[in-house]
């Protein structure tokens, strides 16, 4: 079964691939020659293979730079040529002449793609602070406020590299934080890319009152054993919650396995003998239940994974898939806040979203 769905995948994406060169030869070929087409269709069918070339040869990182890059053209392309294409059949109907309408249709649509493309990179590289204020009306011991600062999805890895996570921890100690959380995705697939970028000692930086802690997502994986992944994030200077709880001063926070992890302990199980009249705060990487979370007392749940679709219209998706895709959700005495990320997966750009970093003011109840 799946590799029928494999194949049906793969045709489908040849389709879509031929597609694209099609129409790429159809604006080229009165300038070139016709032994051109046949470099063309070369460099078409790596480009198309990159991707795929980058997982299985990770220690190429070439395939997986290119292949990245080639996902983004792909991606804007297939939104892109539909409409150019529309554009020139309509443009039958009146007296312009075929020739001239196709060769400024081409122009026209490389001129889009490369000013997507720019604009999608600063979208992606570019991070902005956005806040919520919120108040949880329970006493959390000597505590009136919190500033916790959160950052999800930073993907660190090959495109997502050394600057990026400089920038984030400039960022995050410029906001001043009693407390860091990263619900999960810290790294992209790759633990050797992350330490081979020292990404580790770049995030020891972050400085915060009551200390950085993490959950872990669908991309945090490793070939070895998972106690190996969490040792080494934490060389980073975060603590790693694996289905686990933790006080911290009036307060308790919670970070929990991936929803893809088969041992994943129900909340319910994680909460067993923790105080419900303390505020309570959970990482989960992933916004699924938010009504169970709400059931069993929790008071803020802070997610990532969405990254709001990342490019436009996939927002459409999101918001279709989760009750709370992106922002800030109240239900009764719950909240939930989720991020857009931090970094990106696959494509390097964002198109309807941006990078972000979120910062959360919080009011307890007077004692």
């Amino acid at each position: 079964m799946f590799i029928l769905i494999g194949l049906l995948f793969l045709a489908l994406y040849g389709v879509l691939v031929f597609y694209i060169g099609w129409s790429g030869w159809k604006w080229m070929k009165p300038a070139v020659s016709a032994r051109f087409k046949w470099l063309y269709a070369a460099a078409l069918v790596f480009l198309a293979s990159s991707f795929f070339l980058g997982r299985l040869v990770g220690s190429v990182p070439v395939f997986s730079l290119l292949g990245s890059y080639w996902l983004a053209a792909f991606s804007l392309l297939l939104m892109l040529l539909p409409i150019v294409h529309l554009g020139l059949w309509l443009l039958r109907l009146t007296s312009l002449p075929r020739h001239r309408a196709q060769k400024w249709a081409g122009a026209i649509t490389l001129l889009a793609l490369v000013s997507l493309l720019s604009y999608g990179s600063f979208n992606a590289y570019s991070p902005v602070v956005r806040g919520y204020e919120i108040r949880i009306d329970k006493q959390a011991g000597g505590l009136r406020e919190l500033n916790v600062v959160m950052a999800a999805d930073m993907h660190f890895g090959l495109l997502s590299g050394k600057s990026h996570a400089k920038r984030m921890v400039e960022e995050i100690n410029a906001l001043k934080p009693d407390l860091v959380l990263y619900p999960g995705d810290i790294i992209d697939d790759d633990l050797d890319a992350y330490l081979d970028k020292g990404i580790g000692d770049i995030l020891t930086g972050v400085q915060a009152t009551y200390g950085v802690y993490a959950s872990l997502g669908n991309h945090d994986k490793y070939k070895g054993r998972m106690e190996e992944l969490i040792a080494a994030l934490e060389q980073g200077g975060m603590d790693v919650l694996y289905d686990e709880a933790v006080s911290i001063e009036g307060l308790t926070l919670i970070g929990r396995k991936d929803k893809t992890e088969n041992d994943r302990a129900a909340l319910e199980a994680l909460m067993a003998g923790i105080p419900r009249e303390r505020p309570i705060l959970l990482m989960d990487h992933q916004p699924y239940g938010l009504d169970i979370a709400a059931g069993n007392g929790v008071d803020l749940m802070v997610s990532g994974h969405t990254h709001r679709g990342q490019i436009a219209p996939a927002h459409l998706i999101t918001r279709a898939l989760y009750e709370n895709d992106w922002g800030h959700v109240e239900k009764g005495a719950f909240h939930s806040i989720v991020t857009s990320g931090y970094g990106f997966w696959g494509p390097p750009i964002r198109l309807g979203s941006r990078s972000e970093i979120v910062q959360i003011h919080i009011s307890f109840a007077d004692g």
